[in-house]
């Protein structure tokens, strides 16, 4: 059986440093202040390995929740009926599907962005990408965005 993820809610304070560090220099990158990886870690001063070790591991927890739009890609096998089962799963956790985007198709894998309203009766978002991540034909999942 596959382990499930567990999520903590940590003061800022309690976080190492390089943990803080990677926070920031993902909000220079997505702010688009910095060109690029390098130029950001060099502004916060931590080493390429230590942001790529833990870029996708660490997020700043979003307060207020209610009425945010989430953005996600994924990556999952290109079969019928597929998406209609990521849809269910969003579904369930009371969002609402606002923009649906797939690329073409490459090497049986597809690429799809999903935007959708979140609100008081949503799942926590990370429960939501948790969940999505456990069916068996996604292969890939990232949080994109949160407004």
């Amino acid at each position: 059986m596959g382990q499930t993820e567990e999520y903590f809610i940590v003061r800022k304070q309690a976080l190492p440093e390089v943990l803080q560090k990677v926070v920031d220099a993902k909000r220079l990158i997505d702010s688009g202040k910095v060109k690029s990886v390098n130029e950001a870690i060099k502004k916060v001063d931590i080493s390429r390995s230590s942001f790529y070790k833990y870029k996708d591991d660490i997020s700043p927890f979003q307060q207020n929740s209610r009425g945010k739009t989430l953005t996600i890609m994924l990556q999952l096998d290109d079969e019928p009926g597929l998406l209609s089962e990521v849809l269910k799963g969003i579904a369930k956790s009371n969002a609402n599907v606002l923009t649906i985007n797939q690329t073409i198709p490459i090497g049986g894998i597809a690429s799809i962005t999903i935007s959708m309203q979140i609100n008081e009766e949503t799942k926590n978002p990370e429960i939501i990408l948790s969940n999505l991540k456990k069916l068996s034909f996604v292969h890939y999942i990232k949080l994109l965005g949160s407004e």
